[in-house]
């Protein structure tokens, strides 16, 4: 009796990642659904509403419309425009600034004395309590009957 080897490996199309994708893998659906908004968003008032020849037109709408609607299909580091947008508006929402002192530097007394500002995680105090914290005198202090 002739017996078949069982052979369990299998090929992987090459269209298995393409799920979600529109003209045969080529575009990301959220992309072409964005790109067809902001293109109609944007080209109906410059089809409808500028006073030139129908050239002029064809000419202004090339120039401000194709470049929108390639970058809006691409979309920006593999994010749609509108999830880039919104990454950079919470961004720019909490961004934190972070300063530290200069080491030798004297700074001017007024720049010292400035409030102190409420901590953004709970747990943590504000002002003179966490002033080792924020980089004022950090020096321990020790007391003088302990023998040191």
């Amino acid at each position: 009796m002739d017996e078949k080897p069982y052979n369990n490996v299998f090929a992987i199309p090459a269209n298995y990642t393409d799920s979600g994708k529109i003209l045969g893998g080529m575009l990301e659906l959220r992309n072409a659904v964005e790109a067809a908004f902001l293109l109609l968003l944007a080209g109906y008032p410059e089809l409808m509403y500028l006073p030139v020849t129908g050239t002029v037109k064809i000419v202004i709408m090339t120039v401000t419309l194709l470049p929108l609607g390639v970058i809006t299909v691409m979309g920006i580091d593999g994010d749609s425009l509108f999830q880039c947008l919104a990454h950079v508006l919470k961004f720019a929402k909490c961004r934190r600034k972070i300063h530290m002192k200069r080491v030798g530097f004297r700074y001017d007394p007024k720049q010292e004395k400035r409030k102190a500002k409420k901590a953004h995680r709970t747990g943590v105090p504000a002002g003179e309590k966490n002033r080792a914290r924020r980089g004022g005198n950090n020096r321990r202090q020790v007391s003088e009957d302990s023998g040191d």
